[in-house]
Parts: structure tokens; sequence; C-alpha cells
């Protein structure tokens, strides 16, 4: 209860008050789940034990011929799978999932039309970006009674400030991992990324806010910024950095890091203990300058074909044990307040601060906005040129 009381107060005063920028380094996790592998997920019994059994409302039951199918687009690594045949026995409904690597890319394949998910599950910034675009559909939460099981510090925040078009799923924050035997100076800044002295050995992240957000917060600038010359400062950073990288990634980062194929890279904390799994020697640390704490929720693309049935699959995942196996999994914080309290007396606290990060942490961290619509172009003209 204590650890649970702590994550309360920590959030509720961040969310509570404007932020800005997340520095502290953290120690190396113990445990973890492993890539996903697509087998030898967890199962109900690896779950950590509980001494009451958590909240449950399950869904209607159904058999398999009669209740549909629901279409989920997921970010990678992000679920554990057996949770999705788990649903299939319980409701009938049949899930096709498919996976993104980032935000930017998961928006793309919506805007343009050439596929349809009645699941989706964006960060912040992109919910509030598609709310303003008019490609969500509002939520009916009497189809979603377990969203009662929703912390209420993610509910009504400034990416859905009236709560009808989103349920928060996962939350975690930004930083660098690397390889002390490669690596052999204490990193603490996201000037590693910008070092000549690795130059080969660095990896860079493959979408432009997370990349940006880290030249403009090493430069001592907001990560939500609108100022085209801080921007534009930004991106001469990118520039210069270039030449010193191994490649631009995203889930690849993880054969490569643990590997020994590159030595240093930014990426999100969760995956980092399942890093470690493969290769304990790397290290997290979050720059002192700030970094990034974002929040990933549940939403139904306008127009889905299997509206109901994506209110029952976003009600299943709200389950206690669902996120509780879910988040044994992926590592990351689940919004279930029930699933929280639970996992985070059954980890060390090594592991504990990487997931739930402190106040001092949170208090340098900034949580991305969408942006106006002439930014969001200058971004997109500046990252075309970028990876050119």
């Amino acid at each position: 209860m204590k650890k649970q009381v702590t994550i309360i107060v920590v959030l509720c005063l961040m969310l509570l008050s404007a932020v800005s920028g997340c520095g502290e380094t953290g120690a190396p996790a113990q445990g973890g789940n492993g890539r996903h592998s697509g087998s030898g997920s967890p199962s109900d019994s690896e779950a950590p034990p509980v001494s009451n059994p958590p909240s449950v409302s399950k869904p209607p039951s159904g058999n398999q011929s009669s209740r549909g199918v629901v279409n989920v687009f997921n970010w990678s690594l992000y679920i554990e799978e057996s949770i999705l045949d788990d649903f299939h026995d319980e409701t009938g409904i049949r899930v096709n999932y498919a996976e993104y690597q980032s935000n930017e890319e998961m928006y793309s394949i919506l805007k343009s039309g050439g596929s349809s998910y009645d699941v989706i599950i964006p960060s912040d910034y992109m919910v509030s970006r598609m709310i303003d675009e008019d490609m969500l559909e509002e939520l009916d939460f009497s189809n979603i009674p377990n969203y009662n099981l929703i912390d209420d510090i993610y509910k009504n925040l400034e990416y859905d400030p009236e709560g009808l078009y989103s349920t928060a799923y996962m939350t975690g924050t930004v930083g660098i991992i690397y390889n002390p035997e490669q690596i052999k100076d204490v990193i603490t800044s996201w000037g590693a990324l910008f070092d000549s002295r690795y130059s080969g050995q660095i990896l860079m992240f493959s979408n432009p806010r997370d990349a940006f957000g880290i030249a403009l917060k090493y430069l001592g600038y907001s990560q939500n910024t609108t100022s085209e010359k801080e921007i534009r400062d930004a991106y001469q950073l990118l520039i210069q950095q270039k030449p010193m990288l191994q490649a631009y990634v995203m889930d690849q980062i993880f054969d490569k890091l643990e590997g020994l194929e590159a030595a240093i890279g930014p990426y999100y904390a969760g995956d980092y203990i399942k890093m470690k799994e493969n290769n304990p020697d790397l290290v997290f640390v979050r720059p002192v300058e700030g970094s990034n704490w974002f929040i990933d929720a549940m939403c139904i693309p306008k127009g889905a074909k299997n509206k109901t049935n994506a209110e029952i699959f976003i009600d299943f995942m709200c389950r206690t044990d669902i996120a509780l196996r879910n988040m044994e999994f992926v590592r990351y914080a689940s919004a279930n307040f029930e699933a929280a309290e639970i996992f985070g007396e059954d980890i060390d606290d090594d592991e504990y601060e990487i997931i739930f990060a402190s106040y001092e942490t949170l208090e340098k961290c900034d949580i991305f906005t969408n942006l106006p619509r002439d930014t969001l172009a200058l971004y997109d003209q500046l990252w075309a040129e970028l990876k050119k």
C-alpha cells in the first residue's frame, strides 16, 4: 500500500501542475520477462499473488460464430498476446491484431484510409491531434464498466479534457540505454547522443517527436515549443548528429543493444527492463536535462465497423487481472490502480524506480501536447529533410 500511495501522490502532483522537462539515473533493474517472442508469455499463475481477489467485471459470454471480430492496432511488444486468446474464449469475439512502431506511423495509416481498425493505442499528444481532426469516436462507457478501475488521475487530462474519447492504458518515461562495457563514461546527459567519441555506436529514434524532443531538451527548450527558431536550432543539432549515427531505429534497438551491435541509444523505460533480461550489462538513465513522460490510451477510430466489440475489448483490458498480467509482460505502469498497487509491491526497488518514476524525476519531464498545424508542418518538413 505504501508504494501505491506514493504513486498516487506523485501523479496527482504532476498532473495538477504545469510540468516542464526527467533527470536522474535509474539503477539497473532486476528481472523482466524478456522480449516478446510469441510464446512463453506469463500465465495467470505467474502473476503476483493477490491477498484479496481483484475487482472483475467480465464481458458477456458468447459463441465464436455469433459475436464477430475486433481489429486492434497497437504498439509493437505492448501486450501479452495470450490475453487476446482469452478475450476470444470469454466473449466469442475474434481479435485481428496488428502492430505499429510510432504514433506517426499509426496516424499516417489511419489518415490515408487504407486500413480499418476498431481499437488503437495512441499517446497523449496524438490522442489530442486525432480529436482535433475528428478521427476518433466518442466512447460508450456503459460498455466499459471496468473504467471505474482506471485511476482518476488519468481521466479528463489535457489531451482529452472531457474524457469522451480515451481510456488510459499505460504510462512511462524515456531515457538513455547504454552498455558500460562499450561506453566507459558515466552517462548523465542527452549530450552523450551528440558526442563524436561514440560515433558509429549511437542509435536515435526514428520518429520526429521523440528525436526533436531530445534535441530540444538538450538545448534547454520545452519539448512542446512552438518557436520556429528553437525547433530549427534542434534541427541543426540533429543534422550535426546524423554522421555520428549507426542508425535511426525503433524496435530494432532491441537487437542492436542486446547484441552489442551498438553501444548507446534512447528508448522507453519499460522496454529497457525487457532488454536487460537478455543483456544484464545494460544501464538506463534519465538525463539531467529532463525527458518525456507519456500516457498511452485506448481509443476507437472514427467510423470503426465494430464499435461495440471495441468497447468490450477496452473493458476487458481494464480488468484488474488482465491489466496485471499485461503489466507483468510489458513492464510499464498500468492506469488500473489495483493492478499498479499489486505489481508495485512485488518488484524490487530498482525496477520500481524505473517503472514508477519519482516525483523529483517527473517534475522535470514534459508530457507532449498537440502542436499547432503550422508547427506540425514544420516538423514534417524538417524531418523529411533530415532523413533524406
